[in-house]
């Protein structure tokens, strides 16, 4: 087990002397951190001093650590922090944990008594962390842990004093985590339970010995590890045991039934059950969620019922109501007309740079090799969805778009886009998911040019917080799933850095959220700031992948998908990681300053210069390569059939006796794949079947039955045949074998 180390990094501990603090400072010396060991040396109720801190730093010295004592109140905070400049330079991570108490009655509890308590825990931290947090944000990186209590959470008889104070201290930990994450800051709050001087005639001595500080200090540094994402959270420590809290909200009820109802003490009295009733209740985690939620209720309350409860036809039949009636709603072909500057315009919102390597292609319309980067596609198909006809259409169900998230994107490029023209698009949803804290409604979109020509297919995954629970499918197979990247170090990593001006470019292609450029409706939505669009980030990654895999050449990018993680705040570094094997791409893109994913399952399918097939007959063109390609993408909607059939099948492709081209359909391995050449690794196959390349074609168009072309001889095959029969969930039902 690799060992947490703080080598090089600087931590403050405050109220370091004894208890819970010296075991968080002793714990972080003996891991290579220098410590500055702040302790006045009182008493629990803040009155004398002693020599602590200095006991405490002796004791990091002679275990081999670096460490030097402070003396200044918490509220001196600005010459805490100043000790560590003074001899270490710089401050890492900043553990609040000095305190008091002044344990009082509510009726008895003096003016003093209230000041003291809050001048040590809530002010004290806070000077100390204001001091040390422009610090921490110029170096871009910064732990700060804030010490809460159970008495905060619960309340606790003679503690009014102290559990208000340390229950503000959990709402300061969660501003300064939104505030810091841009910087790398991390903030999270600790209630612990220890055996120290603060507790040690209120818990039975029994416990008292069980509860030492020593084991609560592993949770502390966990926390304050650079390779810890976790921000904004509240931990519960006690003897060894550990457990994160999260906020709890019952569903609640409007006690009104319209805008323009009133309401009446009395409506709160009979409502009172359903007010208090926890079940199915929500769990927000962010502003943003408690005002989705909320927003919802409130656009229902104009509007009629998002969910009727089985109501019946005239005919006596049951119609499909709520979420589920929105399901194959389809919207006849819109038209989208652009020019290239359009597609300039896209290009420079996710970022690309003369500076870049074939630049031109993108930027300047008169290039011999103009071209429109693949994942334009999402626009005309974004265009009918903004369009408003599709919610109009869903009739006894009414989603709530303040509560919508994007959840999943999909493309597949069938042509490349035309550089200047109109594309028509149309949309259906192809299903409906509970997934039961929201429903998700699956978009496919289909774009063609003027022509007819099938140009480019989308697929759009939006999660509808809170309209769950309805009594629908959890999974689909319309749906294209995403695909987790291989358990290995990445083949390519790419780094971009995002300006902030970003999502003032990229909205003019179409996506005109305010969430993502004024302050206000950020806040609104819970963000400290506006964040950027996740179509924004998409394209970043998609236009890098078309570098790193295709040269730049928009022919060979076929399909891209990605779930959307976590959001990305304008001027954050992405790190785009690639894995390339066969014809597949996976990536993930993370944002750099705080080591989140922002895009996870993702892949790029690309069309390749089959290998294989070059070396055996240079100037040959498989017709079945398409066959293959199609076999790909029916794998990739519909990965369940992997553990139906849990084989290898090798192809043998022939064109006039010969072999031609070898492909490999691994339906045993993950979630399957479809790619040129034997099987890799020490994979063998389970069963090899060869056929000529028209015959291929033949089979799979329902030209040439699979039956009779095996016992003919122009299909033949070796190794356990009968594995061929369950081909038959990945070929045309033409074909079936």
């Amino acid at each position: 087990m690799e060992e947490l180390r703080f080598d090089g990094r600087v931590v403050i501990v405050t109220g370091a002397g004894g208890g819970l603090g010296r075991a968080y400072a002793l714990l972080f010396g003996s891991r290579g951190a220098k410590v500055v060991v702040n302790d006045l040396g009182g008493d629990r109720s803040g009155k004398g001093s002693s020599p602590a801190a200095d006991k405490v730093v002796e004791e990091i010295k002679n275990a081999g650590g670096v460490a030097v004592a402070n003396y200044d109140s918490v509220e001196d905070g600005d010459k805490v922090v100043q000790t560590a400049l003074d001899n270490f330079g710089r401050v890492d991570i900043v553990v609040n944990n000095a305190g008091i108490l002044r344990d009082r009655s509510f009726a008895r509890t003096s003016d003093t008594d209230w000041d003291l308590v809050h001048r040590v825990h809530l002010r004290g931290s806070f000077l100390v962390t204001r001091a040390a947090f422009p610090i921490m944000k110029k170096q871009n990186f910064g732990r700060i842990i804030m010490t809460a209590s159970t008495s905060g959470i619960y309340g606790n008889f003679g503690q009014s004093n102290y559990s208000a104070a340390k229950l503000g201290l959990l709402g300061l930990s969660n501003t300064v985590a939104i505030e810091g994450q841009k910087y790398n800051i991390h903030c999270n709050t600790l209630a612990p339970t220890g055996g120290t001087r603060l507790t040690e005639d209120i818990l039975p001595p029994d416990l008292f010995e069980q509860l030492q500080p020593g084991l609560v200090a592993p949770l502390v540094l966990w926390l304050c590890h650079e390779d810890c994402n976790e921000t904004g959270g509240l931990f519960e420590g006690a003897g060894g045991w550990f457990a994160k809290y999260r906020w709890e909200r019952a569903r609640g009820k409007f006690c009104r039934t319209s805008v323009h109802e009133s309401v009446t003490p009395e409506a709160v009295r009979d409502n009172w059950d359903a007010i208090t009733d926890f079940t199915d209740s929500d769990h927000p985690s962010s502003n943003r969620e408690a005002t989705a939620i909320l927003a919802s209720g409130l656009q229902d309350l104009s509007t009629e019922p998002a969910i009727k409860s089985n109501p019946t036809s005239a005919s006596g039949s049951m119609e499909v109501t709520g979420p589920l009636s929105a399901r194959g709603i389809t919207l006849p072909p819109s038209s989208f007309t652009y020019e290239p500057d359009q597609l300039i315009l896209y290009a420079l919102g996710v970022g690309v740079s003369r500076k870049d390597e074939d630049a031109l292609k993108f930027l300047y319309e008169n290039d011999e090799n103009f071209s429109a980067l693949p994942t334009f596609a999402v626009i005309p198909s974004q265009a009918v969805m903004f369009g408003g006809k599709l919610w109009q259409q869903m009739n006894g169900y009414t989603p709530n778009l303040a509560k919508l998230l994007h959840g999943e994107m999909y493309i597949e490029i069938v042509e490349p886009l035309p550089t200047s023209g109109t594309l028509h698009t149309g949309l259906e949803v192809a299903d409906v998911l509970d997934k039961g804290s929201g429903s998700v409604l699956i978009l496919d979109s289909k774009t063609k040019d003027d022509s007819g020509n099938l140009v480019a297919k989308c697929q759009w995954s939006l999660f509808i917080v809170g309209d769950g629970n309805f009594g629908g499918p959890r999974t689909s197979n319309a749906a294209v799933p995403p695909i987790d990247a291989p358990k290995r170090t990445p083949d390519v990593t790419e780094e971009f850095q995002t300006n902030i001006d970003q999502p003032a470019l990229y909205r003019l292609s179409g996506d005109k959220n305010p969430l993502h450029l004024d302050p206000s409706f950020a806040a609104i939505g819970g963000f400290s700031e506006p964040i950027l669009h996740g179509l924004c980030t998409y394209g970043i990654a998609g236009r890098i992948i078309l570098k790193a895999f295709c040269g730049n050449d928009v022919k060979k990018f076929k399909a891209m998908k990605a779930r959307f993680a976590k959001p990305v705040i304008p001027g954050q570094t992405l790190v785009i990681d690639m894995w390339k094997e066969q014809s597949r791409i996976f990536y993930t893109c993370s944002v750099k300053e705080t080591g989140q994913k922002c895009l996870t399952g993702g892949y790029v399918d690309i069309a390749e210069s089959p290998a294989a097939s070059e070396k055996l007959s240079p100037a040959l063109t498989l017709g079945s390569a398409a066959v293959f390609q199609e076999l790909s993408r029916k794998l990739a909607q519909d990965p369940s059939v992997v553990k139906k059939v849990n084989a290898i099948f090798l192809w043998n492709i022939n064109v006039n006796g010969k072999l031609a081209g070898q492909w490999s359909v691994d339906l045993k391995n993950g979630s399957g794949n479809v790619y040129e050449g034997e099987p890799t690794g020490n994979e063998k196959p389970n069963v090899k079947i060869t056929i000529e390349d028209e015959d291929m074609v033949a089979l799979m168009s329902g030209k040439l039955n699979a039956q009779k072309a095996f016992l003919s001889g122009k299909l033949k095959a070796s190794g356990n045949v009968m594995l061929m029969q369950k081909l038959g969930t990945l070929m045309t039902p033409q074909s079936k074998m």
